[in-house]
């Protein structure tokens, strides 16, 4: 067994048992859905860092960064901007109404300000998505253990998804929020050393930029960040601000902070460090294809140069901060996934007023088949961009316009909000096809459909609701 595969299975051993060890300090369904509302600024920064850097915003970056350069930093970069948004503009309003209407989900809002019909359509779109975002993580999981092993991808799918549902199933937000700190902790650390050693090996990023002008077809395009040209960066910042915004597994998270100065706090530092992380991976991308530049696989990009790059020990170290990132990543989407089937299908299955004992039943169960799911999707997906892209455009122009217009609109009528829902997906759909996924002018699929679903909620709020 090597050093690496060692590392990265004693690593996962851990993030289990402490897992199941912290389930038993959990406090009832409070605990398991918003940890008691109790989280501190660094306990919601650590959990929202630990799922905002997954698999896209580690192995999928540094895919994108191979490819493409330096203007990958926009994949990253507009999570933190749209970060930045939720915390100082979305999240204070929304975290005031679930204080004081004791909402523990996206799904609870939703009902709220509208009606149970908002919920129950959002939480089929939610399953659609989510179970894409999920296997991304997944994929990512089975590379890493590839590289490090040898062994069919499948493996590390298995193993990852047996990991994440066993602690996450165990103590939900909880024991996911203390294992998050765990799990941001060996990140930085192996960041912070694999950085500066990959650029060393290079010459710095001026022996890299002298590399990539020796061997790339447009060397000025790939060493700029504006590189991806105008459309590119439309094309991730139309679709990854506005679903950072409205997130329905960070918003449930944000649920869970002590009050409406600790998301602030909380959220908006994690943020600011999302804008500077985004360069990491990207630059690790580009010193593996100076490296590597004829990768078959460039999903391969940044496990490789970890174990085949660097020391055996940083290597390791990293290794499992990746896998580490796939991990907490994961455990966002089960919490999204369990706490959507307990709140929203909880009342159908369980009764109007079901005890904390079958709630949480019905939630870990409902994490049990999520994990399994995702697998199976992971299995059949072969391309971790293309499944996050799934997800965050579907979640993009399903939520955006009712749950920001739940916020901001004086009068926002449930059928103004069915019929955003509703007119989003099918136009998100129908553009991609028409237009191969280019858009029309500069606008892409989901700016478009944004905009219709945005036009449809204003149509359909000038109608008189019913009485």
């Amino acid at each position: 067994m090597t050093l690496p595969l060692a590392v990265i299975l004693l690593y996962a051993a851990g993030l289990a048992a402490l897992g199941l060890y912290l389930s038993r300090r959990l406090q009832g369904a409070d605990g398991f859905f918003v940890a008691n509302r109790k989280l501190s600024s660094p306990l919601l920064f650590s959990t929202f860092l630990a799922a905002n850097l997954g698999a896209g915003t580690t192995v999928g970056a540094a895919q994108f960064g191979y490819e493409r350069g330096l203007g990958a930093w926009w994949w990253v970069g507009s999570a933190g901007i749209g970060s930045l948004l939720l915390a100082f503009i979305v999240g204070p309003r929304i975290y005031r109404l679930a204080s004081r209407y004791n909402l523990y989900t996206v799904g609870d809002y939703l009902e709220l300000r509208y009606n149970r019909a908002a919920r129950l359509s959002t939480a089929a779109f939610l399953w659609i998505g989510s179970l894409a975002i999920l296997a991304g993580q997944l994929i990512a999981m089975g590379l890493v253990l590839e590289v490090v092993s040898g062994l069919p991808h499948v493996y590390g799918v298995v193993l990852g998804g047996v990991i994440v549902t066993c602690y996450f199933a165990a103590g939900g937000l909880f024991s996911s929020a203390w294992i998050n700190l765990v799990q941001v902790c060996v990140k930085a650390v192996g960041f912070a050393f694999a950085v500066p050693w990959a650029l060393n090996g290079v010459g710095g990023f001026s022996g890299l930029a002298d590399r990539v002008r020796a061997i790339a077809p447009e060397p000025e395009s790939y060493l700029s960040i504006t590189g991806i040209g105008t459309s590119g960066i439309l094309a991730y910042a139309a679709v990854l601000i506005p679903s950072f915004i409205v997130s329905p597994g960070l918003i449930q998270k944000l649920f869970g902070a002590r009050d409406e100065s600790t998301v602030r706090r909380g959220v908006g530092l994690q943020g600011l460090l999302l804008l500077g992380y985004a360069f990491l991976p990207v630059l690790l991308g580009m010193v593996a294809f100076v490296t590597w530049p004829d990768l078959e696989n460039p999903g391969l990009a940044l496990p490789k140069l970890l174990a085949e790059g660097m020391p055996a020990a940083l290597g390791a170290l990293m290794l499992a901060a990746v896998f580490s990132a796939e991990i907490s990543s994961a455990d966002a989407v089960l919490f999204m996934l369990s706490t959507s089937v307990a709140r929203d299908l909880g009342p159908a299955l369980l009764g109007p007023s079901p005890d904390d004992k079958r709630l949480l039943g019905l939630a870990r169960s409902a994490a049990l088949v999520a994990g399994v799911l995702g697998v199976v999707v992971a299995l059949y997906l072969d391309s971790i961009l293309a499944a996050l892209m799934i997800f965050y455009s579907l979640l993009t122009v399903t939520l955006f316009v009712p749950l920001l217009a739940g916020l901001f609109a004086k009068r926002p009528g449930p059928r103004a909000a069915l019929a955003a829902m509703a007119a989003g997906a099918p136009t998100l759909l129908a553009v991609q096809w028409a237009t191969g996924g280019q858009g029309w002018l500069s606008l892409t699929p989901s700016i478009i459909a944004i905009a219709v679903a945005g036009l449809f909620f204003v149509l359909f709020s000038r109608e008189r609701e019913p009485e």
